[in-house]
C-alpha cells in the first residue's frame, strides 16, 4: 500500500505562526475522523483537523448528501456536530490519542456563535483553531460569513480576544477578491489562512427533474477544482504576510509541491481520503522523496518559489506536460 516508514533526508517541517508541524500535510475539516485511525499511521501527519464544531448539536442535511463524477465530488453534508459538550467528552480525546497537533474547526451561524464555541472549549488541550467562515450567516440572508471582509475581521478578532491559540481562518472561494478577505483575517490576528473551502455546485437528475442532493446545492471538491484552488492560494499568498494553507484537489505529493510553489506553507487533503483512506500517509512518504529529487533540502526551499517567467518556456519537458494531464478517474 505504501512504504514502511517516511524516508530520511529532506526536512518536511513547517510553522504556521506558533504551530510547529513535522510536515505540511493534514486532513481537511470534515474529511477525517478518529474512525480512520486503523487505516493509516496518523502519527506521521503534520496535524489533524476536526470536523467543524458548533455550539449546539446539529444533525446535518437530508440525504442524498454526496454524489460524484470522474474528477470531482459534490457534497451537502450540512456539518453535523455533537455540540461542544459532546465534543469535549467523546471526540477530542480520540483525536488527542494520535499524538499529533490537533486543530479544532469552529463554525457559527451567527458571529457570536463562534465566540460561544471558543469560550466553551475553555482550557481544553487543543493546539490551534481553524475558524470556518464559510458558514451561512443567518443574520444576513444566509450569505457565507466569509464573503464580507468586515464580518470576517469581527469574527476573528472576537475569537482572538477569547483564546491565545493560533488561529487559522478557512476562507470561501465565493468572493471577488480572496486577497481582501485574507487581509481582513490577518488584520484581526490570524496566524494563517486556509484557502479554500469547496466551490458551490449542483447536480441534476434529468429523469426525476430534481436536484440529486437533498439540500439542492452543495460544495464541489476533488481534482477538478485544483487549478482554481492553486490560483486562489497564489493570490492570497501575495496579499498577506502570514502563511497560507492550500486546500482543493490534492491527492499526490506532486499536488502538494505545486501548492507549495504557488505560495502555500502547508496543505489539507480532503476528497482523496474518500477513495484512498491511506492517501495522506502515502503523500507524506512520497513527498520526502520528491523534495529530495527536486534538489531541495526541505520544503522551505519550495514555498512561494513560483517563477514569473512565461509558462511557454522551452524548458518545459514533454514528461512534465504528460504529468499535468488529468487522470481518467479520481486520484487513480
Amino acid at each position: 500500500m505504501f512504504a514502511e516508514e517516511v524516508p530520511a533526508g529532506a526536512d518536511l517541517g513547517v510553522r504556521l505562526g506558533g504551530l510547529a508541524l513535522a510536515n505540511p500535510v493534514m486532513p481537511a475539516s470534515g474529511c477525517f475522523g478518529p474512525e480512520l485511525g486503523p487505516l493509516l499511521p496518523v502519527g506521521e501527519l503534520g496535524a489533524v483537523v476536526t470536523k467543524t464544531l458548533f455550539a449546539g448539536r446539529r444533525s446535518g442535511n437530508p440525504s442524498h448528501r454526496l454524489t460524484e463524477s470522474s474528477h470531482a465530488m459534490l457534497n451537502s453534508v450540512g456539518i453535523p456536530s455533537p455540540g461542544t459538550g459532546g465534543f469535549l467528552r467523546a471526540v477530542l480525546p480520540a483525536y488527542r490519542a494520535f499524538g499529533v497537533p490537533v486543530v479544532v474547526s469552529v463554525g457559527g451561524l451567527r458571529v457570536e456563535e463562534y465566540w460561544e464555541v471558543v469560550e466553551e472549549l475553555g482550557g481544553a488541550h487543543i493546539d490551534a483553531l481553524e475558524i470556518n467562515v464559510s458558514c451561512p450567516n443567518l443574520e444576513h440572508g444566509g450569505l457565507a460569513i466569509g464573503t464580507d471582509p468586515v464580518v470576517v475581521e469581527r469574527v476573528v478578532r472576537g475569537v482572538g480576544e477569547r483564546t491565545g491559540l493560533p488561529l487559522l481562518v478557512k476562507l470561501t472561494p465565493s468572493v471577488t477578491s480572496i486577497g481582501e478577505v485574507a487581509r481582513a483575517a490577518e488584520a484581526a490576528g490570524a496566524a494563517a489562512v486556509t484557502v479554500c473551502n469547496s466551490f458551490p455546485g449542483m447536480a441534476v437528475d434529468p429523469r426525476g427533474r430534481k436536484a440529486v442532493l437533498g439540500n439542492g446545492v452543495g460544495g464541489l471538491s476533488g481534482p477538478a477544482v485544483k487549478p482554481l484552488a492553486l490560483r486562489l492560494v497564489w493570490e492570497a499568498s501575495r496579499a498577506v504576510a502570514i502563511p497560507v494553507v492550500g486546500c482543493g484537489g490534492i491527492g499526490t505529493a506532486r499536488d502538494v509541491v505545486e501548492f507549495l510553489v504557488a505560495g502555500a506553507t502547508a496543505v489539507q487533503v480532503g476528497t482523496a481520503t474518500f477513495t484512498r483512506p491511506y492517501a495522506m500517509a502515502e503523500i507524506v512518504r512520497d513527498l520526502a522523496v520528491l523534495v529530495a529529487d527536486l534538489g531541495a533540502s526541505g520544503v522551505g526551499e519550495l514555498i512561494g518559489r513560483l517563477s514569473t517567467e512565461s509558462a511557454k518556456s522551452s524548458e518545459t519537458s514533454e514528461s512534465s506536460q504528460e504529468m499535468m494531464c488529468p487522470a481518467p478517474s479520481m486520484y487513480v
